[in-house]
C-alpha cells in the first residue's frame, strides 16, 4: 500500500509562515478555538469535581492535585494561539473531533488543506502507520 507523502516540518513552517491572515479568518479560528478550549475547560472541571467527591485519604487529595496540574500543562501546550503553529494546533483540535472542519468555514482553501493534511498525517503517526 503506497504511503502518503509527508512534508517535511521545515516547508510546513515556511508556508505557514508566508500564509497572510485575513480579519475575518483570523475570527473564525479564534471562535472554534475558544469553543475547543473551554469545552475541554468544562470537561475538566467536571472530572475534578467528581474526583473531589470520592476523595476520602489526603493522597488521594494530592494525587488530584497532581492530575490537575498534568491537565493544565497539556492543555497548555495543546492550546498555544500564535499564527505561526495555528493550523498545526488546529489540525489536532480537528483530529480529536473538538473541532469540525465546518466551523472553519470561510477559511481559505490553502489552510484548510494543511488542517486536513495534518489532522490526517497525525491520525496516521498515533497509529503507528508512518
Amino acid at each position: 500500500m503506497p504511503s502518503l507523502p509527508i512534508p517535511s516540518s521545515q516547508d510546513v513552517y515556511s508556508r505557514m509562515r508566508d500564509l497572510r491572515w485575513s480579519p475575518t479568518e483570523k475570527s473564525i479560528v479564534r471562535r472554534a478555538f475558544d469553543r475547543a478550549l473551554s469545552q475541554e475547560l468544562e470537561a475538566t472541571i467536571r472530572q475534578a469535581k467528581q474526583r473531589a467527591e470520592r476523595i476520602k485519604e489526603p493522597d488521594e487529595l494530592w494525587d488530584l492535585e497532581s492530575h490537575l496540574t498534568r491537565r493544565r500543562k497539556e492543555i497548555d501546550r495543546k492550546y498555544e494561539y500564535k499564527y505561526s503553529v495555528l493550523l498545526l494546533v488546529m489540525a489536532d483540535l480537528v483530529r480529536e473531533g473538538r473541532v469540525n472542519l465546518d466551523e472553519l468555514h470561510g477559511v481559505s482553501e490553502d489552510k484548510l488543506r494543511i488542517i486536513r493534511d495534518h489532522a490526517q498525517i497525525g491520525g496516521l503517526t498515533r497509529l503507528g502507520c508512518e
